[in-house]
């Protein structure tokens, strides 16, 4: 016989999530709503005379050689954020799943940086790679590489992979870990009776059932780098030199903010939406077939 829990008032779990849902609408749907239909709207930049223009906007940014350079951008620069942060927080859990002496206290350590804001965690880079100042960029000159991310556009897409991945390392640092504790000991030592190397565990074993955890990450990080590395990239390198990091959504803001063409601003953001949106489904459909609950 199952048992039901039953509210005696009808009202309580609409008031309990009353809070979630206004956030939720006062913050994304308006927003969202707004960004849709300034899309389809051309304005000056003091927003006196309005002209509705339909698909215009669209029809302009894809005709627009720099704005499809920006989303050659985006996907290598989301791809490498992806896998730098991913990989590297996966081997430090490894390693901090450990029983070593001291595991809290490097545990402690590999948190830390998820708390820095992205300008301050730029600026920290700044001092690790600027040409002049930084520690390794004045040592990969003195050991004559033409080192200088200011005008190499390749150099600049580097550290912000870089900067930005190290940004996030530790978030997936936590959910790593936190997979990891979870998987019974007792299957891995039995794998290690019968034989199998720690290399074989790992991959027959440990990974697939992090697959969970994986894939909820995966969905995060491309996230992360589509929408959340605007500070890094506006702090390091302004999306220069020659827009080499110009991302979608720094282009976004550059277009509204700077040069107040918010309707086309406005239609890169949608068009930024429906690249998330459909990057996520996508994942749900085919990556999760793999991933083992």
């Amino acid at each position: 016989m199952q048992r039901r829990v039953i509210f005696p008032d009808k009202g309580l779990p609409y008031l309990l999530l009353a809070p979630q849902l206004a956030i939720t609408l006062v913050f994304f749907f308006l927003p969202a709503g707004q960004a849709i239909w300034f899309s389809f709207l051309r304005q000056d930049a003091f927003g006196i005379r309005t002209e509705f223009v339909w698909f215009e906007n669209f029809a302009e940014l894809f005709a627009d050689p720099l704005y499809l350079d920006s989303i050659r951008v985006t996907v290598v620069f989301a791809a490498g954020v992806t896998l730098l942060a991913m990989s590297v927080a996966l081997g430090l859990a490894v390693l901090a799943d450990r029983q070593i002496r001291g595991a809290t206290a490097y545990k402690t350590l590999l948190i830390w940086p998820y708390a820095i804001a992205p300008a301050i965690a730029a600026i920290l880079w700044i001092f690790i790679f600027h040409p002049q100042i930084g520690l390794a960029g004045r040592f990969l000159n003195g050991i004559g590489v033409a080192w200088d991310y200011k005008l190499n556009g390749a150099q600049a897409l580097l550290v912000v992979v870089l900067a930005s991945a190290w940004k996030q390392v530790s978030y997936n640092f936590l959910f790593f870990l936190a997979g990891l504790q979870s998987i019974p000991r007792s299957v891995l030592e039995a794998a290690a009776i019968d034989g199998a190397s720690e290399s074989r565990r790992f991959w027959t074993i440990v990974f697939p059932l992090l697959s969970p955890t994986t894939f909820f990450l995966l969905v995060i990080n491309i996230t992360y780098a589509f929408f959340d590395t605007f500070g890094v990239i506006d702090a390091l390198t302004k999306g220069g030199p020659a827009k080499a990091t110009t991302t979608l959504i720094y282009r976004a803001y550059i277009d509204g903010r700077v040069n107040l063409d918010l309707g086309s601003s406005s239609a890169q953001s949608v068009v930024l939406m429906v690249a998330v949106i459909a990057l996520t489904a996508l994942q749900f459909r085919y990556i999760e077939r793999k991933v083992h609950y």
